[in-house]
């Protein structure tokens, strides 16, 4: 993510500049791009988004949403796959989704990319657990682990056969291999 501006703007501004492709997201007074996902990282959102939505969207449990800007506090962020409790989803009357999510998600999961600095998709997932989210994953492809975040907790490296943490409410089970044995497409 490089700084597209050394220009300070508020968060009202930032959110009435034209979207970006790929998405910027909005830290600290300064706006940063994402990098473009690629291959591996696209096939891990679609398969975090699918599994979640499999087993908690029909029960009006939870919603996975692909890249949704989550703006809150002082921040606008694009996470990865943001994930929130059915009855968090600030519905219209007509019974769909708002365009503008101003609350941030109970489940945040990032997937690093090479060109990403760990350390700015961390203080995202921190800010996230700061504001109210319960959960946080950094999905790191390269080296087959994820970073897992909860509130007033340490971060917890899990791996291989180490099960993954989800929101309670969610019926999933997920070993850190089961994820990363999406990426073998066709077997």
């Amino acid at each position: 993510m490089n700084a597209t501006t050394t220009q300070t703007l508020s968060l009202e501004e930032f959110l009435k500049l034209p979207e970006t492709k790929p998405a910027s997201e909005y830290i600290n007074g300064e706006i940063w791009q994402k990098p473009m996902p690629k291959g591996k990282h696209s096939r891990l959102q679609i398969k975090f988004c699918t599994s979640i939505n499999d087993v908690a969207e029909n029960q009006k449990i939870a919603y996975a949403f692909l890249k949704l800007r989550c703006s809150f506090g002082i921040r606008s962020i694009v996470p990865d796959v943001a994930v929130f409790l059915w009855s968090r989803i600030p519905f219209e009357p007509n019974g769909e989704p708002p365009n503008d999510f101003l609350l941030f998600p109970d489940w945040t999961i990032e997937i690093l990319s090479p060109e990403q600095s760990s350390n700015r998709v961390i203080g995202n997932i921190l800010y996230c657990l700061q504001h109210g989210s319960q959960l946080g994953w950094l999905v790191d492809p390269e080296d087959r682990s994820i970073v897992v975040f909860r509130p007033e907790q340490q971060p917890e490296l899990l791996q291989a056969e180490d099960f993954l943490p989800v929101l309670p409410e969610i019926p999933l089970t997920l070993t850190v291999n089961q994820v990363f044995a999406w990426l073998k497409m066709g077997t």
